[in-house]
């Protein structure tokens, strides 16, 4: 059981103030939160653990070397373009 110390005590750790309302409500989500670590204590130990409920393997696009798109065809769409390249606003002084 989660004493209103304790509460306090947390609190005063998270550099939080609590009203003294607030203070039961935090001690009962706090037996809340911790109930549930009893329930991951009655996991059987040797179950094999996962990161997905559902085998999955990767799925990428197979990786195959192509040509790429031109330069000057990828300055077409640019609002501001010189020598060949991007000219954007100046962002550092």
């Amino acid at each position: 059981m989660v004493s209103v110390e304790e509460v306090y005590y947390v609190s005063k750790l998270a550099k939080l103030s609590i009203s003294e309302e607030e203070v039961e409500k935090f001690r009962k989500d706090f037996e809340e939160i911790l109930s549930y670590f009893d329930i991951l204590d009655e996991i059987e130990e040797n179950i094999k653990p996962t990161f997905h409920v559902l085998e999955i393997s990767n799925i990428f696009r197979e990786d195959f070397e192509r040509e790429s798109i031109k330069q000057n065809k990828v300055l077409l769409n640019a609002p501001r373009r010189e020598e060949g390249y991007f000219i954007g606003p100046k962002v550092v002084e």
